[in-house]
């Protein structure tokens, strides 16, 4: 079993799997899982962790949605068919040139492509989140049996405020203000 240090900005990259316009649109916590997702792509820039974004298979299920591409920015989503994130060789080569082994993945849907992408991920040894408020499945039983098997495999289940909290480590840092104004703007929060 893998021991866990907290998130730390120098070590992680935030992993946004398919959250797709006709994926998201049949999901029963679109909105919460969306917004969490967001959340967490906005904090990444303020603390300075590169974010990856995915797509499975874009000509049936569609781009990425609206608001996850605000969040993020620019960027260049990688494109796959593979259920796991790293059988896809330009995402496998995209993680590795970062050189970072803390991986925190949000999206859709836990039970498929972040457990696959997860469990390979711990298979080579990376130290892999999953916050739990920022991934769902159609079915929630569905989301809460995996989130126990990755836990039971060695994964970190944990929620997106604590991550960036994690990862901001302490108050007073120039990226204290901006966090705590995204969190504070953050719709569970209002």
């Amino acid at each position: 079993m893998t021991t866990y240090s907290t998130v730390r900005a120098a070590d992680a990259v935030f992993v946004l799997v398919d959250i797709q316009c006709a994926l998201a649109d049949v999901m029963e916590r679109r909105d919460a899982v969306v917004g969490a997702a967001g959340l967490l792509a906005r904090a990444a820039a303020a603390l300075d962790i590169p974010v990856l974004v995915t797509r499975q298979y874009p000509r049936g299920l569609g781009d990425t949605v609206a608001e996850i591409g605000e969040a993020v920015g620019e960027h260049t989503p990688l494109d796959k068919v593979t259920f796991s994130c790293l059988a896809e060789p330009a995402f496998r080569e995209r993680l590795e040139a970062l050189g970072r082994r803390q991986v925190v993945l949000a999206g859709m849907e836990t039970h498929i492509c972040i457990t696959q992408t997860a469990l390979a991920l711990l298979e080579e040894g990376y130290e892999v989140s999953v916050a739990a408020d920022a991934v769902c499945s159609r079915r929630s039983g569905d989301h809460e049996i995996a989130l126990a098997r990755l836990r039971s495999a060695g994964a970190q289940i944990t929620v997106v405020e604590s991550v960036i909290y994690e990862a901001l480590e302490r108050a007073g840092t120039p990226g204290f203000r901006t966090v705590l104004e995204l969190v504070k703007a953050h719709p569970i929060n209002g």
